[in-house]
């Protein structure tokens, strides 16, 4: 898969997929979740997060207190220092990295804190998680940055 024509394929098709969401958001819970983990589940066994790295190059994750307590502790430098270096506080309160690409994202796309990244970072692109209503804005959103999400929003839509 071309990742960079399937994000430019979710651009063209951002207003039929924002339509398409209302109609997910009429789906039941359980169902709309287990539509969406199958969906993820068949994506990524074809998809390579590390011969895109998109989400890291272009978006930040949010930190939360425990993911910079962890990630200080590994740099061996205080939770204060780390949070003067790499973050910003954005509009909605949340630490966010202060640049982009991502200050951890290696050349190769490899991430030279993985085992102590950001629940965000592990979680992303959240495509599998329960309560897939909570979000489905923040999915329409990632369309445009992640090709599996892409991926899984075309696959849906031929589905339902």
């Amino acid at each position: 898969m071309e990742y960079s024509s399937q994000l430019e394929k979710a651009v063209a098709q951002k207003k039929a997929n924002k339509k398409f969401l209302k109609k997910l958001s009429k789906i039941s819970t359980r169902e709309l979740d287990s539509r969406f983990h199958e969906e993820h589940h068949a994506v990524f066994e074809k998809i390579d997060c590390l011969k895109c790295a998109n989400c890291c190059k272009t978006t930040s994750p949010i930190f939360r207190d425990v993911d910079i307590d962890r990630l200080s502790r590994r740099l061996r430098i205080s939770s204060s220092e780390f949070i003067d270096r790499y973050l910003i506080m954005d509009n909605e309160m949340d630490y966010v990295l202060k640049i982009s690409p991502c200050t951890f994202l290696q050349e190769d796309s490899t991430c030279s804190v993985y085992e102590d990244r950001p629940l965000a970072c592990k979680e992303y692109p959240h495509t599998d998680r329960k309560k897939m209503h909570q979000i489905l804005g923040l999915t329409l959103k990632n369309t445009e940055i992640c090709p599996a999400v892409s991926e899984i929003f075309t696959e849906l839509r031929k589905k339902i």
